[in-house]
């Protein structure tokens, strides 16, 4: 062969044979994930890793069992957003049903509010003078948004911004169920119900009572007593807010781990769990009402990761490591579709798998799901979750929350 001919065949466009796949450049991969025209075309095996995945199937299982439960119990469902982080997941849920979606904080509820997303609860007080500006601004633009108080001064701060602004907010008293925030049930609630109700521009929407501690109690029965220790002065007081001519028609509450107990409790009117939607390795752990696994939801979020290096046949390495997972709970992730694998950190960068009992064998180049040990830190690491069904990505939503913790 001439080295002119020769040289002209490595650039030449590749030969494509009948019935095969094309193969993208990444340039070309990522123009479609931006212009969303994905569908049918990209494979999992053309993302980048590490990524975050969310299985579709799992997914959308989830969100329509969670929906069909409290329409049952004839409970509102008001998803916590800070799980996702993701308007357009906060969006998907309220098509199936949800009245809107919980913020953490009050930055959440803003990236919500910006993109559509109605319905709003932030379950953080909103303290101090920018703050409160930013909640008036909110309010404005969302006037059915829920702020949680629980001390006096912060409800005159908010009247006040109210006032000027010629609004009215609507607020929701946050009770210490859990060993979080909140004012303490009872009478020094009852009195905080009475303050709101003579301010002129705020008004009680009701009780928001998150019973954290209940939520990851192990075994079924153990949290159930649990959750109701917890829910049951919520109930009770607001019961005593109403008997005092004040009207509290809403208590929120209720956690993935607690769905099934607290949507049982006469008094509370919503729940807003979180993890259900992607679930985690911590959830499955607390067991459910079958048995020591909790498998009432499906493990729809996964970190893909690739095999980049293997220096003996007992050991290989992927590309996903601290930076990649959640790193706050006592064990690591799991391989999705490889028993007897066992991951170890590796450092910032890397995961070191201990492979000498793997069901098969490990190669370089490999790509392996991991399910992650906390879902709602692991996302918050991520810019974009892909949307996949099978092997198909259906395209990516944006993660618009991410890092947004004021």
């Amino acid at each position: 062969m001439q080295r002119r001919h020769f040289v002209g065949t490595l650039f030449a466009a590749p030969a494509v044979l009948k019935g095969a796949k094309r193969s993208f450049s990444y340039a070309e991969v990522e123009r479609m994930l931006v212009t969303g025209e994905v569908r049918g075309r990209l494979t999992k095996d053309e993302i980048a890793s590490p990524a975050l995945l969310l299985d579709m199937d799992a997914f959308e299982a989830n969100v329509a069992k969670m929906a069909a439960h409290c329409k049952q119990q004839q409970r509102a469902l008001r998803p916590h957003g800070k799980t996702h982080k993701c308007p357009d997941i906060a969006k998907a849920m309220i098509r199936a049903g949800a009245v809107g979606a919980c913020g953490a904080k009050l930055g959440e509820a803003e990236v919500f509010a910006a993109n559509g997303v109605s319905g709003l609860l932030v379950t953080t007080a909103v303290i101090g003078k920018h703050k409160i500006e930013r909640a008036i601004d909110l309010a404005r633009k969302q006037p059915d948004t829920i702020f949680s108080v629980d001390n006096a001064q912060n409800v005159n701060d908010l009247d006040e911004a109210a006032g000027a602004a010629r609004i009215r907010l609507n607020l929701a008293i946050d009770l210490f169920v859990s060993n979080r925030t909140g004012i303490i049930p009872g009478e020094p609630a009852l009195a905080l119900a009475q303050h709101i109700d003579r301010k002129k521009h705020l008004r009680l929407h009701g009780i928001q009572a998150y019973a954290g501690g209940a939520s990851h109690v192990t075994g079924f029965e153990a949290r159930q007593r649990r959750s109701l220790a917890d829910m049951t002065p919520a109930v009770e007081t607001r019961r005593l807010i109403e008997k005092n001519g004040i009207s509290c028609p809403w208590l929120s509450g209720g956690s993935t781990g607690t769905y099934n107990i607290d949507s049982e409790i006469d008094g509370i009117t919503e729940l807003q769990p979180g993890s259900f939607i992607f679930m985690d390795i911590d959830y499955n752990r607390i067991g459910g009402k079958s048995g020591p696994v909790y498998q009432d939801f499906q493990n729809s979020l996964t970190v893909l990761t690739t095999v980049v290096s293997k220096p003996n046949d007992r050991q290989a390495v992927v590309d996903g490591g601290l930076k990649a997972f959640s790193t706050d709970k006592p064990f690591p992730p799991v391989a999705k579709d490889i028993e007897g694998m066992i991951y170890h950190w590796g450092g910032d960068e890397h995961g070191r798998l201990d492979v000498s009992n793997a069901s098969r064998e490990v190669k370089i180049g490999d790509r392996i799901e991991f399910m992650v040990p906390h879902c709602d830190p692991s996302v918050n690491l991520y810019d974009r979750i892909y949307r996949v069904r099978g092997d198909q990505v259906e395209g990516v939503w944006r993660i618009a929350a991410r890092g947004v913790s004021q």
